[in-house]
This record gives C-alpha cells, structure tokens and sequence, in this order.
C-alpha cells in the first residue's frame, strides 16, 4: 500500500502522538492487575489526557488541511472580451496564490495557479476564448508541476495585464481578476471621429459642430445589476436601449453618439466618465432599470448630480446601490485616477450641475409619455457616474425591473423603441435651447 504524504507539520504531530501513545501502553503495563481489572469493570477506557487532547487537535487540522485543499480549487471560470479590454475571472472558496508573467516571440502571458487540482472549471476555460476577442488568440490549461497549475494565454498583440483579487460579495466568493488591456490605448475619439467624418461636413464643405451624446448602459459583464422575478437582467436591457438610442441619434444630422460600452463587459464607473470627458462630450446619458426593496415600486425616473445630499430616500438607496457597482463588477483599487480626482476636487460643478436639471427635465417631460413617473421631478443624488464636472449628465431609470409588470415592458422590443425615442426627444429639445458651444480643435470632425 502506498505510503500516505502529509506535510511536514502534520508528520511531526503524528510522530508526537504515536510516542506519547506507547509511553501510555508501558505505563498501563507497569499498573498490574488491579488497574486491568478496574478497566474491565468499565467496559470502557479513555486514552490518556494528553494523547486524547492531541488526537482531537490532529483530527482538527487534518480536517482543516483537507477542507482547505477543497476550498482553493476554482469553482467558475468566465472570459470577458471587450475593445477595452479583456477580462478573466476564477472564482474559488478561498484565496488561490498565484504568479504571472510574459513571454516574447510569440506574445504570451502565463498565470500560475497555487492549486493541486484541475478541477472541471478551470479545465473549461480553454474552450470560452471567442474568435473575435481582440487580444487572446488562444488559451491551454495543464499541470505544470506538482501543486501548480498552468494557463498560457497566446496573444494576438502586445498587452499590459493587470491582476487582483475580489473578496466575496453577493453571490460571488473570491475571485481572482485578470485584465489584459492593449500596450497602446483604444482612444475613444479615434472612434467617435471615424463614423462621423461623413456626417459633419456640410455640402458647402465647411464643418459642422455636431453634438456629442455619450450613452453609458448600466452594468455589465461580472455585474448584472438588477434581475427581475423572471430573471430579466439590467445589463442586458440597458444595452439594448442604449444601443437603440444610439442609432436615432445617428440618424440626427446635427447629433453623434458613442456608447461606453457596446457589448457585455464591466466598465468601472470612473471609466464612464472618463470616456465622456476624452471625447469632450456635449452630453451623457446613463441608462438603467433598477430595482427597489418594495416589489410594487414603478415608473420612470431622472436624477441629476447632488453636491450635498439625496432628494428623498429611494434616491439616496438607489445611489448607493449603484456605487456599489464596482464591487460586484470588480475594479482594481490599488490603481488611483488621480487626474480624475483632482479635476473633481479642483472645479466647481454649479454650472455643470444646473444644466443637467435643465436636460433631466426635458427628458423627463417626454418619458411622461410613454410610462407614469415615479418622481413628477427631476431628483438629485451623488452618482459616481455623474460626476464629470463639465459635462451634463443625467441618470435614466427606464422603469423598475423589480415590478412583474414593467419587467415585462422592458422586454418588449416596441416599448424599447418607444423609451428610446423618448429620451431623443427629451435630448433634442435640450439641445434646441442649449445649442454645443462654438467648435474647439477636437470638435472639428
């Protein structure tokens, strides 16, 4: 029979308990027969004190030994693809320890993993690379050594990789991140310039200022925001609308839209903003359909930016709620936008914010008619998401994914189409009154 390894603190316990174990028999032998006696009109004996303590304490750590083992194992493996960036994630019970590093000629990245198992999870993620992720060519999976396993990832270009853990939330354990973002930059406004270079000269060749909308939807990837009772999620109808949105505003001659996102990924909030302000945005536009804590909540709702507090309590929970998003999308904290956050301490947001109100109540008046308001006003609350200091922007609740009866609205492709043509003409009457400011360099396009 196989001779069983256990690690070296538990082979010096067992070697502890087998001696203190034979000094017990010899003394029992030295007794005679009055203590054998006394133990046969038992029935039953007790080991030694000592022994007995530390049989309990080396069945405790062989029980917490082996339950560990189980608990590093990855349990779920998911890929996230995206023009950003692409996204991996394992999720285990505990803490898995690990190492990364690059390859040259071809271009790879390796994660070692601290796990003695290929469990099913991990042996799956090899088959989860798409054709169309933009930087993962291919991905293996295979023990590399006893107690390590190995992913290579084959790169299709150059990439800077960012790697950090997640402690549980939700339904989430702990998750071990890996984003890999391109060694140059996706520039936003290189985008934005391309599909409407056609669109902004005018017959006369002259070039147009055109207005520029950012359409942020909620969520996404590891975060599914809010899931109704039939098990609608946020992600996915945000995105649909957005996405519809998006195409009317196109079709407008003196309007262009980017989409913070445009396929299901996360994108942390500080990243919303920050495209909106690269591309000097006129106007952003984040879309959602919450939830509340009471089923029968409804209605479409506008919030605005607030510098000091809520305007009343579903406000101040909803907010809450959706800063939380970068918990549960999962964001990299040790990496700071201290440029961000300087901009936001340094500039006044007064102006900005009073414009927001002004688009929030145009919105607002025409969402009216297509669902019954929630709030007959536009509410204020400190989003993360709202907080570019020069650029209007207003939150949208679609309607409230937690009702029964507006989840099911919110799946239907002619009230998609009608809350989408809503907000266009919300952002279009603002625009009428607050035509885009004279063209700056970045404009000309």
């Amino acid at each position: 029979m196989a001779q069983l390894r256990f690690p070296r603190i538990l082979q010096s316990g067992i070697g502890l308990h087998r001696r203190v174990a034979g000094a017990g028999c010899a003394r029992s032998g030295a007794a005679g027969s009055r203590a054998r006696a006394a133990i046969r009109g038992r029935g039953t004996t007790r080991p030694a004190g000592s022994a007995h303590a530390l049989r309990r304490i080396l069945a405790f750590v062989v029980a917490l030994f082996l339950v560990g083992g189980a608990e590093a194992q990855v349990l779920a493996s998911r890929i996230w693809p995206a023009p950003d960036y692409t996204r991996i994630t394992l999720e285990s019970k505990s803490e898995i320890k690990h190492s990364v590093f690059s390859l040259k000629d071809p271009e790879r990245l390796v994660l070692d993993l601290e796990s003695g198992e290929l469990s099913a999870a991990l042996a799956e993620l090899q088959g989860k690379v798409t054709a169309g992720d933009p930087y993962i060519q291919g991905l293996r999976v295979a023990h590399n050594r006893p107690g390590v396993i190995r992913v290579v990832m084959d790169l299709k270009t150059e990439v800077v990789p960012q790697v950090f853990t997640l402690k549980p939330i939700g339904e989430y354990g702990h998750r071990l991140v890996l984003d890999l973002y391109p060694a140059l930059a996706v520039d936003p406004l290189v985008a934005l310039i391309e599909e409407s270079q056609k669109k902004a000269r005018t017959a006369q060749g002259t070039v147009a200022r055109l207005a520029t909308i950012v359409i942020d939807p909620g969520h996404g990837g590891e975060d599914p925001g809010a899931i109704g009772r039939h098990g609608s999620r946020e992600k996915d109808v945000t995105l649909t609308v957005a996405r519809r949105l998006k195409a009317l505003i196109d079709a407008e001659p003196n309007m262009r839209a980017l989409l913070t996102r445009d396929g299901d990924f996360y994108l942390p909030l500080h990243a919303r903003v920050e495209k909106a302000r690269r591309v000097r945005a006129d106007l952003f536009v984040s879309i959602h359909a919450d939830a509340f804590v009471r089923p029968h909540a409804r209605g479409s709702s506008v919030f605005a930016l607030s510098e000091r507090r809520a305007t009343s309590e579903a406000a101040q929970w909803l907010a809450k709620r959706e800063n939380e998003a970068d918990l549960i999308g999962g964001v990299n904290l040790d990496v700071k936008d201290r440029y961000l956050a300087q901009t936001l301490l340094d500039l006044s947001q007064t102006a900005t914010i009073d414009h927001s109100l002004r688009l929030g109540s145009s919105v607002l008046r025409r969402l009216e008619t297509v669902n019954t308001l929630h709030k007959p006003r536009v509410e204020q609350a400190s989003f993360a998401v709202l907080k570019a200091p020069d650029v209007p922007s207003i939150l949208v609740e679609t309607a409230f994914i937690s009702n029964p009866q507006e989840e099911k609205r919110l799946n239907d492709e002619v009230y998609q189409d009608k809350l989408a043509r809503a907000l266009l003409e919300g952002i279009r009457d603002y625009i009428a009154k607050h035509p885009p400011r004279p063209a700056s360099p970045l404009a000309l396009n």
